[in-house]
């Protein structure tokens, strides 16, 4: 066992327990297994396991209330699909017993979504609890679950189901450890809204024995087992170190000198505005919207768009929109691929979508001005994955058509990133996606464990990119932002600030530590952090040399 196991911090905290790890395992029915002969009743017997399935995911969903309620709400929805019924029935039909039938079925719907990319290979493990939850149902035996102790535990498991996640007690789980996930996993997002410290992806965790002791660093990704009481008492003063510089750190994102900083925050949709809000979101540097168009068979209508759109705006002085990304990890059912699209994260995805599909992004567009008219809002409408200088100017024109003034691209090609001094003559902004950047620099799938590596955001090769982008958007007297993941980690967030980046986003608890870092170093400090990390030749080296040039970091615990 290593001295410390390294996965991805997803819900930041730190806590140190014994080791529970989940109990039981749904087995696989065997795949020669059939039914007695009487299919109407296997086939009674297997959609009566799906809904009571269903029934109690709602169940457990509603104990919950909040943002678990709406995940289960979707597991429900996953356990009576038709499409899912039909699967099920024709195996029936076929000889099959209701258990292999009802893996079989639900193994059609798990390669489909594990191809589909980042965003719906998260839900996989959702798919995959409905799927045990039926069959140890149809087998009589009992589903996983989470571990009973009379003391507090760090939860351990292959990956964590919604339906257990929601309902745990934060008085007795300290934190979770998962092999498989990531940070768009409902893990993840269940986990920081419960504000218990996780790490996903550490892929030894399934090593660890049952009550072992482990140091959980949910900022880090760092879980260390038998840890010494010093090195725990050493975590737990540096958390209280950041807790403190968090609460003397208020108001606008600025460095140690005063050079502005906008601090903002990615959301997805108006339930997200709360929580920027409360952690001192400057505006909105992401507005994903998505949310109104995924698991539809129809797009959405202008006029609900704008309401959505509004309840947001409504609430920041700044937001940036960035036009429906859909293809690839985001399949819509109204915007289907071309049939011989044998790599959808290099077809038509984003930007592209729109031109077979023009009247979405105008529908768009026109509810957008809609939604922004009589509000003092400064409203910037972006798109995603675009290539060149025609792409941009294309976009822009179509903006301005729809009455928006502020019309910018996300840079997440690399392509775009070299050329960006074409992009910027047409553009009115930029704004770096870091997560898609990384992929496609690095032909490296976001999805595969083993090229995560390649995903860090610290590669000098990525930073590269982002010093050729915001100097080209310097050059040109426009703004040039960072929306993707690297900008929530605060030794990075002051690297970009030195980079010549003009505003930060991320998610909204990570705003806080963010600020304390920038506010902790002039500009030339960041400025020399940067340079250091792009001289390193990969990303640890270019961590410890950035972290060298920013003394501030330490005090803060960082």
């Amino acid at each position: 066992m290593p001295e410390v196991l390294r996965g991805t911090g997803v819900s930041p905290g730190v806590a140190a327990g014994p080791v529970r790890p989940m109990s039981g395992a749904v087995p696989e029915p065997p795949a020669d297994q059939r039914h007695a002969g009487d299919a109407h009743a296997e086939r009674a017997r297997a959609l009566a396991a799906l809904d009571a399935v269903g029934a109690d995911l709602e169940e457990r969903g509603a104990q919950a209330g909040g943002e678990a309620q709406d995940v289960l709400a979707a597991q429900a929805m996953m356990a009576r699909d038709p499409g899912l019924a039909g699967l099920v029935t024709d195996r029936i039909d076929d000889g099959l017993s209701a258990p292999r039938a009802v893996y079989e079925a639900f193994g059609v719907f798990r390669a489909a979504l594990s191809r589909a990319g980042e965003y719906m290979a998260a839900r996989v493990a959702d798919l995959d609890d409905v799927r045990d939850r039926a069959v140890a149902v149809l087998l009589g035996v009992g589903a996983p679950g989470v571990p009973d102790s009379d003391e507090p535990f760090v939860l351990v498991a292959r990956d964590l189901a919604p339906a257990d996640t929601a309902l745990l007690d934060p008085a007795k789980v300290l934190a979770f450890v998962t092999r498989d996930g990531g940070p768009t996993s409902h893990t993840a997002i269940l986990a920081r809204a419960m504000g218990v410290p996780a790490v996903v992806a550490c892929g030894d965790c399934m090593d660890l024995r049952d009550g072992t002791i482990v140091l959980v660093d949910g900022a880090s990704g760092e879980v260390r087992p038998d840890p010494t009481e010093q090195v725990i008492a050493d975590a737990h003063a540096a958390a209280g170190a950041r807790a403190a510089a968090l609460d003397v750190t208020t108001g606008p994102g600025a460095t140690a000198d005063g050079h502005r900083m906008p601090l903002l925050a990615n959301i997805g949709g108006p339930k997200d505005v709360e929580a920027a809000l409360a952690c001192g979101a400057e505006g909105v540097g992401l507005f994903r919207t998505e949310f109104l168009f995924l698991g539809r068979t129809t797009a959405p209508s202008e006029e609900e768009q704008e309401s959505a759109y509004r309840a947001v705006l409504e609430a920041f002085p700044s937001v940036v929109v960035r036009t429906l990304d859909a293809g690839a990890d985001k399949p819509l059912a109204f915007l289907p691929p071309p049939d011989d699209e044998p790599n959808p994260a290099l077809g038509e995805r984003g930007l592209r979508l729109f031109d077979s599909h023009p009247g979405v992004l105008t529908g768009q567009l026109r509810a957008l001005a809609r939604a922004a008219d009589g509000l003092d809002v400064e409203l910037h409408v972006m798109a995603p994955m675009v290539a060149d200088a025609a792409e941009t100017r294309s976009f822009v024109a179509a903006c301005r058509a729809a009455g928006l003034t502020r019309a910018g691209i996300m840079i997440e090609i690399p392509a775009a990133a070299l050329r960006a001094a074409d992009l910027a003559a047409e553009a009115d902004f930029f704004s770096l996606g870091t997560n898609d950047l990384a992929q496609y620099t690095f032909a490296a799938d976001r999805q595969i464990g083993g090229l995560a590596r390649f995903q860090d955001p610290w590669q000098p090769a990525l930073l590269d990119l982002v010093a050729l982008a915001a100097g080209a958007a310097t050059a040109a007297g426009k703004d040039c932002g960072v929306c993707g993941e690297a900008a929530g980690d605060p030794a990075l967030a002051c690297v970009l600030t030195g980079l010549g980046v003009t505003s930060l986003s991320m998610s909204a608890r990570s705003l806080p530590l963010v600020r304390a870092a920038v506010a902790a170093h002039t500009l030339d400090q960041c400025r020399r952090a940067a340079e250091a990390a792009r001289r390193a030749t990969d990303a640890d080296g270019a961590r410890t040399a950035a972290r060298a040039e920013l003394p501030g970091l330490e005090p803060l615990g960082l």
